[in-house]
């Protein structure tokens, strides 16, 4: 079975195939084969393809210690993230779907995984974070590609809560460093990162970890390897099974994470605001002056016309 017989699943059916029945027997070559059509079918169903009943298959799943179906269903899922390319994980999941279906099916997903994120978030790792953040001489935060926007979302409001923010510019890795040369135990460091997992801010991390900085990491499993160095780990769900990855779930964290902020910083937060309303109110009287000059224009040439 060459590099498949590395993930769990497929190991699994391997060890227990010799006593299986003859049933489960066409179940296990059954998902071996096409576990990426498997993934999709609910227990009745793949009962159904493989001509064996649906108590079969939920007995099936816990022969090979799962938690009954869903259990099972999940390492499927695993199996499809770590097996397929971003192209075949694209015809698997869109192909089985109309195009009328999509914005509902993704949706869908999206909902699924903030659900997932809700019940697998650790509080105290979340407490620990806005402590963390709360008394952080200076915050560095770091996303790479398509963790860029959320870096981007989270710095632009840190940036009203705290003093001193920095957003990590993250063109090469000379760059990186340059940025984090005078990081220290003072500081703190957020993270993001998602599959595919970026070397670059791994490399960050453990620079910053080096010279004992905190490490706060917004991830998609314990098992992340951004975890190494982290004193903190928030774990927000990202697999969508297709060539987008959805970042809804981590950006709901995000929202969290700065609402609780702002609620430890009312004040802070109130003054700053009031500070740029001041200001935004300052440049408005330029901007209104301007448009005052155009529509003077216009109303001197109409004249103009008219004479």
């Amino acid at each position: 079975m060459g590099e498949n017989s590395a993930n769990e699943l497929l190991m699994r059916m391997e060890n227990k195939y010799a006593k299986l029945s003859k049933g489960q027997k066409r179940l296990a070559d059954y998902v071996r084969e096409n576990y990426d059509k498997a993934v999709f079918l609910t227990a009745s169903r793949l009962g159904e393809v493989v001509g064996v009943s649906e108590s079969t298959v939920v007995r099936f799943a816990t022969q090979l210690g799962y938690k009954g179906y869903p259990g099972f269903q999940k390492a499927l899922e695993e199996l499809v993230r770590t097996r397929l390319n971003s192209i075949q994980r694209m015809e698997v999941t869109y192909g089985r779907i109309s195009q009328s279906e999509i914005l509902a099916t993704v949706l869908q997903s999206d909902i699924e995984k903030i659900k997932l994120t809700l019940t697998g978030i650790d509080q105290k790792a979340f407490e620990l974070a806005i402590d963390t953040i709360l008394n952080a001489k200076k915050i560095y935060v770091i996303g790479i590609r398509s963790c860029a926007p959320l870096a981007s979302f989270l710095s632009f409001y840190l940036n009203l809560i705290c003093e001193d923010v920095v957003l990590v510019n993250t063109n090469s890795s000379s760059e990186i460093f340059e940025q984090l040369i005078r990081i220290n135990e003072k500081d703190v460091i957020i993270a993001i990162s998602f599959p595919r997992y970026s070397m670059r801010t791994l490399k960050a991390l453990e620079f910053a970890s080096n010279r004992k900085a905190k490490v706060i990491t917004l991830t998609d499993s314990v098992h992340s390897p951004m975890n190494l160095y982290s004193s903190c780990n928030l774990i927000a769900r990202s697999d969508m099974a297709s060539i987008v990855d959805s970042l809804v779930a981590p950006l709901s964290v995000i929202n969290a994470l700065v609402v609780a902020l702002c609620m430890k910083k009312q004040k802070e937060v109130i003054s700053t605001l009031e500070m740029l309303e001041d200001i935004w109110d300052e440049y408005q009287v330029y901007s209104g002056d301007e448009l005052n000059h155009v529509s003077d224009m216009k109303l001197q040439k109409e004249k103009e016309e008219n004479e």
